[in-house]
């Protein structure tokens, strides 16, 4: 406590007026960030106890945007496990590019009440052209450096989905579908690998967007995962020539559609016996089996089952490890939850470049998330023998 009463002596005789408050407010944040710590390491800065849990390692730096003017913060980082204070909001990025958003309809005349009362809430008591295209600018650059960065080594899976949002574009209301990428690479790790907008989910659309990632490197695709979206599955077959793995979730969505109400429960369960087996030949067994149960009483739905067989099994041929986080889009889909949330905020965006600017925001800030987690999102052992370039080294290495 002694420490802590000379260290704010000191800053009350050095700080003028106008830097007081901006000092106290990082004092006492950095003050809070030291506690929180220390109940999360079980120990205090240099101390030594058998009771530690956890070891800091290191800081990183943090400009915290606050009303009183931007504070620079040190957090604290653990060596096991990720440290966020709680007082800060994760996406500050992404905060700032809904600001800019909201900011940009301001001034082009699409505002509304909803959105006035927005900008109040955020603490901004007046908006300038100036003041817009600082902001902007400052975003705009970090997003797009992100977005066309080059892709390096192998990428064996692959997510690909679309959400929609709305637009406006020559006075009217439009929506535009979103598309996002993500992907594993050859060292277990999940990055995001782009975005881009489209008038809709056209196969030319589709196909561009894979050639652009092709040119930034995409390479090495084993799988890719998605709904059976017709023009996404010839635009994966042309540009990356891929096995596809069509979305259990969405493909059970739709099969249950043919068994009636009262047949769906039945349905899933049997169907639900041929994704519980261990391997590929057990599994197409065992689904021949569920079909020719069901080919009486249910002939559209075994049909239905007959076509989307090898789609809907393709993860099977991939590593065990693998096939929880390979059978479905749920981890974009998650993602895409979270772009509608903040979307949902704007409602209609005034132009592309501010869905560019919100989206890329939110996209590069959940990058970042990933990249900071210690664990692999899959093990270097299990994902190691799908790069190509591991093959060829292991083949070269054969006398």
């Amino acid at each position: 406590m002694t420490d802590e009463t000379m260290n704010l002596q000191a800053l009350l005789e050095k700080t003028t007026d106008g830097d007081f408050l901006r000092e106290m407010i990082s004092f006492t944040a950095q003050r809070l960030m030291e506690l929180e710590v220390e109940t999360l390491t079980g120990a205090a800065l240099g101390a030594r106890t058998p009771d530690r849990v956890n070891h800091r390692n290191g800081y990183r730096d943090r400009d915290w945007e606050t009303r009183a003017g931007s504070v620079e913060l040190r957090i604290p980082k653990l060596r096991k496990g990720g440290y966020f204070p709680a007082f800060l909001e994760p996406r500050r990025m992404a905060e700032k590019a809904l600001t800019a958003v909201i900011q940009e309809a301001y001034i082009q005349g699409v505002s509304t009440r909803s959105v006035d009362d927005l900008v109040q809430a955020m603490g901004m008591s007046g908006i300038s052209k100036s003041q817009v295209s600082r902001l902007c600018g400052e975003i705009d650059e970090k997003v797009q450096t992100f977005l066309t960065r080059p892709l390096e080594g192998d990428w064996p899976y692959v997510w690909l989905d679309a959400t929609y949002v709305k637009v406006r574009q020559t006075g009217r209301i439009v929506p535009v579908a979103v598309t996002i990428a993500i992907g594993v690479n050859n060292d277990g790790r999940r990055e995001i690998l782009g975005m881009d907008i489209g008038p809709s989910e056209a196969e030319t659309f589709w196909t561009e967007f894979l050639r652009k990632l092709a040119r930034r490197g995409l390479r090495g695709v084993k799988l890719v995962i998605s709904d059976a979206h017709e023009g996404l599955k010839a635009a994966i077959t042309r540009v990356l020539s891929a096995t596809w793995q069509r979305c259990r979730v969405h493909f059970m969505r739709n099969l249950l559609a043919h068994a009636g109400r009262n047949g769906r429960r039945v349905a899933a369960a049997f169907i639900g016996t041929a994704f519980a087996q261990e391997d590929v030949v057990a599994a197409r067994v065992q689904w021949r089996k569920v079909v020719n149960q069901l080919k009486p009483s249910l002939p559209k739905l075994a049909a239905f089952m007959d076509d989307a067989e090898d789609d809907v099994m393709a993860y099977m041929h991939f590593p065990a490890a693998h096939r929880t986080k390979l059978h479905s889009t749920n981890p974009i889909e998650r993602l895409n939850g979270e772009i509608k949330r903040r979307t949902d905020v704007v409602g209609i965006f005034p132009n592309e470049a501010a869905i560019i600017r919100l989206v890329g925001a939110i996209l590069l800030e959940q990058n970042d998330e990933w990249a900071v987690q210690r664990a692999r999102y899959m093990t270097l052992e299990t994902i190691a023998p799908l790069s190509n370039t591991a093959m060829v080294r292991l083949s070269a290495a054969t006398p």
